[in-house]
């Protein structure tokens, strides 16, 4: 009887080892291995990737609402770019990638729809008016619209090309009041900011502004607001990436849900 010299033993051992090691990764199967991140049954329903342009007025609201719906599809992730309206339907018309357009004013969105750049028409679901923002305590006695033409006190406003700024035109003139702001900032949030710093007096912005901002900035209501209120319309952009993204994230915003969400925001039903 031969023996095995120690060169072919070890031999032997090496093949036993390799097939060994293969039989375990074959055994195995897909169950053992990361799945690729977006896939597996825990992603099932995923939407994908859903950017949505909208008024900085919004913010805090759709932010709300982007986690309802990542949070009923796993998989999703929505991605919000808020910006001045008139801003954002430049962007748009100038070949941005969005999927979803929602503005502070009919104006603005008439811009992307004119320029072919809506898919259908857009749809109005929610309003939103005016009120004057003070620091907290008001600590220089505002009362009404009149007081923005005071040279004494320090003035925000947004800029007349945005939503914000047309609509406090409108109230100006409602209320026969030519302003003196000391500043003119480039959409709601920047002039809010402004009261919640204490850098002026007196701010005009949305009533949803005010309620966003807490403890910091008070809110005055005049009755000339009513003059100046704002429809916010929504449409899904017409080279949407991601069109069934798009119309899951509209149909949240236009569904009870939505509406209830914006309404605690201090939004108006249409």
């Amino acid at each position: 009887m031969r023996t095995r010299t120690p060169v072919v033993a070890f031999l032997v051992s090496l093949h036993a080892l390799t097939a060994l090691t293969a039989l375990t990764a074959c055994g195995s199967g897909d169950d053992g291995a990361e799945q690729p991140r977006g896939t597996g049954s825990d992603q099932a329903g995923g939407l994908g990737s859903i950017t949505v342009l909208a008024a900085s007025s919004l913010t805090e609201a759709f932010g709300e609402l982007g986690d309802r719906l990542e949070a009923a599809h796993p998989g999703t992730t929505v991605r919000f770019s808020f910006a001045a309206s008139s801003e954002l339907a430049t962007q748009i018309r100038s070949g941005a990638p969005a999927d979803v357009y929602a503005s502070a004013s009919p104006s603005t969105m008439d811009q992307v729809v004119q320029a072919g750049d809506a898919d259908g028409g857009p749809t109005v679901f929610v309003r939103n008016r005016l009120e004057i923002a003070v620091p907290a305590g008001n600590p220089a006695g505002v009362e009404g619209l009149a007081d923005f033409a005071d040279e004494g006190l320090t003035i925000a406003l947004c800029a007349p090309e945005v939503p914000c700024g047309a609509a406090a035109e409108t109230a100006f003139a409602a209320a026969a009041v030519t302003p003196l702001p000391d500043t003119l900032e480039p959409d709601v949030k920047a002039t809010l900011a402004k009261v919640s710093l204490g850098e002026v007096d007196a701010a005009l912005v949305y009533r949803t502004d005010v309620i966003a901002a807490g403890d910091d900035v008070e809110g005055i209501e005049f009755p000339e607001s009513s003059a100046a209120v704002n429809d916010y319309p929504i449409v899904r952009v017409a080279e949407s990436p991601n069109a069934e993204g798009a119309q899951a994230f509209v149909d949240l915003v236009l569904s009870d849900e939505g509406r209830s969400v914006l309404e605690a925001a201090g939004f108006e039903p249409p």
